[in-house]
């Protein structure tokens, strides 16, 4: 893992769009086609904001969730509506290649086999995105791998259901997902995060955001955060 310590949240958010930017443009250059997916967070809409300006190649890009709030279109609590406004409606990235969590849906367990299923269509059998977008919470979770969930124990899916979580079901991309990833790129701001991200440095297991392999990670965190 390697951990770039910046001096404050926009630091991190500006370093980590300038990362996303090259690495999409080397994508697509290689393969013909960058692959992301991103979490939800204060820090990360302000790296999308700054992702926006940057003149990239979106008609070759595809943009997936880490993680959606069971909760209806346009709602706040929703990440795709932050997404939206933080970058989707700021570029011109096709339609068919933005890759919305099926929260909306009847039959939640049908939406995990249906995003799972576009994530293969997306991104080949298994799925390997080029870059997964990670933040984390100060109880350790990230994406919504929260403690005590079943959905941690999944190893056989690529996407999951988690229970209520601060009044909101989510669903979530699971372990094997993210650790596929070319790249890891974790976002971690604030000082509330002092002592999980030192749990995190030290792949503590007995947290979700430590079982997330750490060999393709890059963290960018700012001075609060790393104490």
């Amino acid at each position: 893992m390697n951990i770039d310590i910046l001096p404050d949240a926009a630091a991190v958010a500006r370093k980590a769009a300038e990362m996303i930017a090259g690495d999409a443009r080397a994508a697509v250059a290689a393969r013909g086609k960058f692959l992301i997916a991103v979490s939800g967070g204060h820090t990360p809409w302000i790296m999308l904001k700054e992702l926006a300006a940057m003149g990239l190649p979106w008609e070759a890009i595809h943009i997936a969730q880490v993680d959606e709030r069971v909760a209806p279109a346009g709602d706040n609590d929703r990440n795709l509506t932050h997404l939206k406004e933080s970058l989707l409606d700021r570029v011109p990235i096709l339609p068919e290649h933005v890759h919305a969590m099926p929260v909306e849906v009847p039959d939640l367990e049908a939406g995990v086999k249906q995003y799972a299923a576009t994530l293969q269509a997306v991104a080949g059998s298994p799925p390997i995105f080029d870059l997964i977008h990670l933040g984390m919470g100060p109880d350790g979770h990230t994406a919504s791998l929260v403690p005590g969930e079943a959905v941690l124990n999944v190893m056989d899916g690529d996407v999951g259901m988690t229970g209520f979580y601060q009044k909101r079901r989510r669903m979530t991309l699971t372990y094997p997902m993210i650790n596929r990833a070319r790249k890891i790129l974790w976002l971690i701001t604030g000082a509330e995060k002092v002592p999980m991200f030192r749990r995190l440095k030290m792949a503590d297991s007995t947290i979700p955001a430590g079982r997330v392999r750490q060999e393709a990670a890059i963290v960018l965190a700012d001075k609060a955060a790393a104490g």
